[in-house]
């Protein structure tokens, strides 16, 4: 069973996004996670790197392939999870807790509204088989 936490925003690459206070947290779904399989390597930017919305800021690399990870919204990292770069299975393990990936400071906290929320996320992802 996929978990999809509702609250969240969703992008159509699969990553999620979570707005803590004027930051927008975010990281590789649970699908994602579960496609990918064993998650061997995670590859995150600089704090101070800024990036566009649908930009690639990071790389997931597992035994199966990898794959990039791409910007929710746009605007500047303020944190990255530096435990992932010693244990980058904890994403497999909890994509939306502990396995968080970047913090950032939007440029424009509008961007969220053009994302997907749970259910038309869920929805996209079960039509996929």
């Amino acid at each position: 069973m996929m978990n999809v936490p509702l609250g969240l925003f969703y992008t159509e690459h699969d990553e999620w996004a979570q707005r803590v206070g004027q930051e927008v947290v975010t990281g590789i779904t649970d699908y994602a996670q579960d496609q990918l399989s064993d998650i061997v390597y995670v590859e995150l930017p600089e704090v101070g790197d800024h990036y566009a919305a649908g930009e690639p800021y990071g790389v997931v690399e597992s035994v199966k392939a990898a794959s990039d990870v791409f910007m929710p919204v746009g605007g500047e990292i303020v944190a990255v999870n530096e435990e992932l770069e010693s244990a980058p299975e904890i994403i497999n393990q909890d994509p939306f807790g502990k396995g968080w990936m970047v913090r950032i400071q939007p440029d424009d906290q509008s961007e969220l509204g053009s994302l997907l929320d749970a259910a038309t996320y869920q929805a996209r992802v079960e039509a996929k088989g």
